[in-house]
């Protein structure tokens, strides 16, 4: 029996292809030709899923910000799972999204380099602004929970805090991006991006998430 072609499977491999290309040459550079050389395919089969270059670019953003997005939520899952204090697992999620490793390194150039595309392009547009809605929209919600368990103080509005996390966590990527692919500082040795990250997001997180869970107060300390 002939072999069933694994759609979703190719759609993600031109994807790949396309994310590869802009990390490594810019988005300019991207083609229908390249992405398909990338991808180890014809051209006529990437043009069979994608009609067009911006409907490549398109899904391609897509598929970049899912696998962001998807490690966060499995940083998530993982907390609420072993009954993480919601602090620390907002904590590892903001770490998520910073360029730390080559990989996310890579991941934030083709991010980046859609967004100044989406100030022209209102079909990637919407894909960055649902993405930054999103990221709110969680960070509201530990912060409400936040409250009902006692991590946070009852009177504290859940969306401005929410607004700031979300401000840090970018604006900490963009820092974060730069030292990365700066000159090395000159003088005094600097902490490790790593470090410093994590003590800039404990130092926010603080201010937001000033108590204890109550759940986790009253578990026994002792046992597994």
């Amino acid at each position: 029996m002939p072999r069933i072609a694994d759609h979703e499977e190719r759609r993600r491999q031109i994807a790949g292809a396309v994310c590869g290309l802009i990390s490594e040459q810019g988005l300019d550079t991207v083609t229908v030709a390249r992405t398909a050389a990338a991808a180890g395919m014809s051209v006529g089969l990437v043009q069979h899923y994608f009609r067009t270059k911006d409907d490549m670019l398109l899904h391609a953003f897509k598929e970049v910000s899912a696998r962001i997005r998807g490690r966060a939520e499995e940083r998530i899952r993982a907390g609420t799972e072993h009954r993480l204090p919601i602090a620390r697992v907002m904590a590892e999620v903001m770490a998520e999204f910073l360029p730390l490793d080559e990989a996310r390194r890579a991941e934030f150039r083709v991010s980046r380099a859609f967004a100044g595309r989406a100030l022209d392009a209102p079909a990637l547009a919407r894909v960055d602004a649902e993405t930054a809605a999103r990221m709110r929209e969680d960070f509201a919600r530990a912060v409400h929970n936040g409250k009902e368990c006692g991590e946070v103080d009852p009177d504290l509005d859940p969306w401005p805090a929410a607004v700031r996390l979300t401000a840090v966590t970018e604006g900490l990527a963009m820092q974060v991006y730069r030292e990365s692919t700066g000159p090395a500082p000159a003088g005094a040795a600097e902490p490790s991006a790593a470090a410093l990250s994590a003590s800039v997001i404990a130092t926010e997180l603080a201010a937001v998430f000033t108590g204890e869970c109550r759940q986790y107060a009253e578990r026994p300390t002792s046992g597994l």
